[in-house]
C-alpha cells in the first residue's frame, strides 16, 4: 500500500502561498512564479547589457558616419555632444603614444583628447589584434 508521506509545508519564494503538492524540496507554486523570480533576478544585469548594446550602437553609428566624411582631427568633446559614449567600446590597445579602440570593425586613435584615424577594418584578422 502507498502511504503517503507527511511534507514540511512550503511557501513560493515569489508569491508567499503555500506550496500544497509536489516535492518536498519544490520552491515555487507554478511555472509563472518561478518565472517572475528569475525575470527579476536577472533584470539588472539585462538592463545594464541593454545600456551597454545601445551606446555601443550609437557609437557605431556616429564612427561610420565621420568615417565617411574623411575628417581627419575631430575633439572628443565635439564626438560627446553628438552623443558619442567614450567609455564604451569593444576592444582597446595602447601603440606608441596613442590610444587604438574598437567599436566593432570601427577602429579609431585616441591622442591628447583628439579623435583621429576612423576607418573600417576590412580584414576580421585585423580586429582579433587589436
Amino acid at each position: 500500500m502507498y502511504k503517503e508521506r507527511e511534507r514540511n509545508t512550503s511557501v513560493c519564494l515569489e508569491c508567499g502561498d503555500e506550496i500544497k503538492y509536489g516535492r518536498s524540496d519544490k520552491k515555487f507554486c507554478s511555472d509563472a512564479c518561478k518565472n517572475r523570480w528569475h525575470n527579476r533576478q536577472s533584470h539588472d544585469s539585462r538592463l545594464f547589457r541593454q545600456k551597454v548594446n545601445t551606446a555601443l550602437e550609437k557609437n557605431y553609428i556616429i564612427l561610420e558616419t565621420l568615417s565617411r566624411t574623411r575628417l581627419r582631427n575631430i575633439p572628443v568633446s565635439d564626438m560627446e555632444s553628438m552623443g558619442f559614449v567614450k567609455s564604451v567600446f569593444t576592444s582597446f590597445m595602447r601603440r606608441h603614444d596613442r590610444d587604438v579602440y574598437m567599436c566593432y570593425d570601427m577602429r579609431y586613435s585616441v591622442s591628447g583628447g583628439v579623435v583621429s584615424s576612423i576607418s573600417r577594418v576590412k580584414d576580421f584578422s585585423e580586429c582579433l589584434t587589436v
